[in-house]
């Protein structure tokens, strides 16, 4: 009896840990391969101009540009590119027929409170994922015009001259000083 219940322990041994060698490499390719490759490019994750969007509750109409700030809470990018969105901010009040729209996936209370905290005033806060806009990344700020359609976008924390370029687009061409 002693050498078959050795025949079955060993053979009991073998199969968990074949069974582990198969879990663990299942638990290995599961979650430790990228999901998807990077995009090479910063034009792979804006949203294209034309796309018509559509956002609950805004209207598109009430001025001549909107700007989307697509941002988190939990964005690093985003809390680093305060001072520019304070700038946004002023500039837009200086020249109307504009708005700001913050877009953030979290509640409007803690969107609301991170904003504030940042120093960076908006007209609206909309709470929907970035997907809702059809950004895939944050920060992304969008300029849709009075129709919906996305006539530009910009991705991750601008460097100076991208800032320039989003403060002319939204201004129409009106830098102040």
């Amino acid at each position: 009896m002693s050498v078959w219940y050795k025949r079955v322990e060993l053979l009991a041994n073998i199969a968990i840990i074949v069974v582990a060698i198969l879990l663990g490499g299942t638990l290995v390719y599961r979650y430790l391969r990228p999901a998807s490759p990077a995009p090479t490019s910063v034009e792979r994750v804006q949203v294209k101009p034309g796309t018509k969007l559509s956002l609950s509750g805004v209207d598109w109409g009430k001025g001549d540009r909107t700007l989307l700030l697509v941002l988190s809470t939990t964005c690093r990018f985003c809390t680093e590119s305060a001072p520019f969105y304070q700038r946004l901010a002023q500039e837009k009040a200086k020249n109307g027929g504009v708005s700001l729209i913050a877009v953030l996936p979290q509640s409007i209370g803690e969107s609301q409170k991170y904003l504030t905290g940042l120093g960076v005033s908006v007209d609206d806060i909309r709470q929907a994922p970035p997907d809702a806009v059809k950004a895939v990344a944050t920060p992304t700020l969008i300029m849709v015009d009075r129709t919906g359609s996305v006539t530009q976008s910009w991705v991750g924390k601008l460097p100076a001259e991208k800032e320039v370029e989003v403060l002319s687009r939204l201004l129409g061409g009106r830098l102040g000083g």
